[in-house]
C-alpha cells in the first residue's frame, strides 16, 4: 500500500475532445463532439437521436442531413479512437531502440498515453464497438488487429531472442492490451497519478507479465 488516496473519476472532469485535426468543421463536428458525450455517459442505445440533436442544438432532420443514422456517428467515433490508437503505436515502435523490452515498453506508454489523452474516445471506441453492424465496425476491428499484431510481434521476438520468458504470446499479449484499455476508465484530472507515472508503471507491468530477462550488467 502506498497510501496514495484513490478518487473516482468524474466525467464531468474529463475533456469531451477529439485528436487533433480530425473533428470536422461546422455541424457535424459539433454532432461528433455531442455523441462523443453522450455515448461515454449513457451509451450508444441509451441516447436517441432526439437527445443527440437537442445537445446540438438542432431538430432531428437536420442531424440526418449530416449522418444518414445514429450508427454512422458511432462508426466515425468508433474508427477516430481506433485510427489515434494504430497511429501512436506505429510512431512508439519507430522510434524505440530495437530491444524487444524496450520496443515493448514504447508500445505500452503509447497505449497509455492514448487512452489518458483521449479517455471519452477510446471508451466509445471500444465499450461501444459491438453496437455497430459487422459491416461498419470492420474498418475499426480490422485496425485493431494491426494493433493486436505490432503488440505479439515484439513478444515473440523476445521469446525467440531469449528476452521474454512466457508461456503463451497470445495470452500474454492479451493481458497487457486490456490492461492499458482500461486506462480510459478510471483516468482523468481529478487522479492522483501523472499521465507518465501510469504509462511508466504500466509499461513495468507489461515487462513483468512477459518475463523480461535482466539485462547482465558490466
Amino acid at each position: 500500500m502506498t497510501g496514495t488516496r484513490w478518487e473516482p473519476r468524474r466525467l464531468s472532469a474529463v475533456a469531451v475532445e477529439l485528436p487533433a485535426g480530425v473533428t470536422p468543421a461546422g455541424t457535424r463536428g459539433r454532432i461528433l463532439l455531442a455523441a462523443l458525450r453522450l455515448f461515454a455517459e449513457y451509451g450508444f442505445h441509451g441516447t436517441s437521436i432526439r437527445d443527440l440533436a437537442g445537445a446540438v442544438g438542432i431538430n432531428s432532420a437536420t442531424l440526418y442531413a449530416h449522418y444518414p443514422s445514429k450508427e454512422h456517428v458511432l462508426a466515425e467515433l468508433v474508427l477516430l479512437g481506433h485510427e489515434e490508437l494504430h497511429r501512436r503505436l506505429q510512431q512508439a515502435l519507430v522510434a524505440a531502440p530495437p530491444g524487444p523490452a524496450e520496443q515493448l515498453s514504447a508500445l505500452v506508454r503509447a497505449q497509455v498515453g492514448a487512452h489518458a489523452d483521449f479517455p471519452l474516445l477510446a471508451l466509445v471506441a471500444n465499450a461501444e464497438l459491438h453496437a455497430l453492424s459487422p459491416e461498419r465496425a470492420a474498418p475499426a476491428l480490422a485496425l485493431r488487429e494491426q494493433s493486436r499484431q505490432l503488440g505479439l510481434q515484439v513478444l515473440r521476438l523476445g521469446i525467440d531472442r531469449g528476452a521474454f520468458r512466457v508461456a503463451d504470446a497470445v495470452l500474454a499479449a492479451t493481458a497487457i492490451g486490456s490492461m492499458g484499455m482500461q486506462v480510459a476508465h478510471w483516468f482523468g484530472p481529478d487522479q492522483p497519478y501523472t499521465r507518465d507515472q501510469v504509462a511508466d508503471t504500466f509499461a513495468g507491468f507489461a515487462l513483468q507479465i512477459a518475463g523480461a530477462v535482466p539485462t547482465p550488467k558490466g
